[in-house]
């Protein structure tokens, strides 16, 4: 598998995640300086021979507007680490609001978390105080330096220093 190459912009915020290919353009144009790198890969050409970018930073700052971490099942999940937030079951996973909907509860990151089928059910419309229900960790929005520090400890942990530490906002 290729490994990715973490952008940052001049202030040394995350800005994207790009293949290596794009990472090589932007060095040689002079657009990105190259931070870190992968230390055991190169990139081989038939004339030379190129350090594998693990962190470039761009040269000039570029005003991205964040719009934060895109809610869905998926990112849900990933932030749940993949269990129930009532028992911890790993196995046949809903979303559930904390407040039900029909309570005023909001389709938020602040009121969704993972459930397990049983739990879901066992709540149902009530709250989990009613339902006799604990959330083993409280509701957060996640931002994009959580999810990076998450895939850095697992694929690149090169950008660990250039990653704030996994900050809860």
């Amino acid at each position: 598998m290729e490994k990715r190459v973490l952008v940052l912009n001049l202030d040394h915020t995350p800005v994207a995640v790009v293949p290596v290919q794009k990472a090589i353009v932007l060095v040689l144009m002079e657009k990105a300086n190259c931070l870190s790198t992968y230390e055991l890969l190169k990139i081989r050409t038939v004339s030379r021979d190129f350090e594998y970018p693990a962190v470039i930073r761009l040269v000039s700052y570029k005003n991205i507007p964040y719009r934060g971490v895109l809610l869905n099942r998926s990112n849900l999940f990933r932030r749940d680490n993949g269990e129930c937030q009532y028992c911890g079951s790993k196995r046949h996973l809903t979303i559930d609001h904390v407040v039900p909907r029909s309570k005023g509860g909001k389709t938020n990151w602040m009121n969704l978390v993972t459930a397990c089928h049983r739990c879901n059910v066992n709540k149902g419309d009530k709250s989990p105080e009613q339902a006799g229900l604990t959330l083993r960790n409280q509701p957060f929005r996640p931002t994009l330096s959580y999810f990076l520090s998450e895939y850095a400890e697992r694929q690149a942990e090169e950008w660990l220093p250039f990653l704030a530490s996994k900050v809860v906002q």
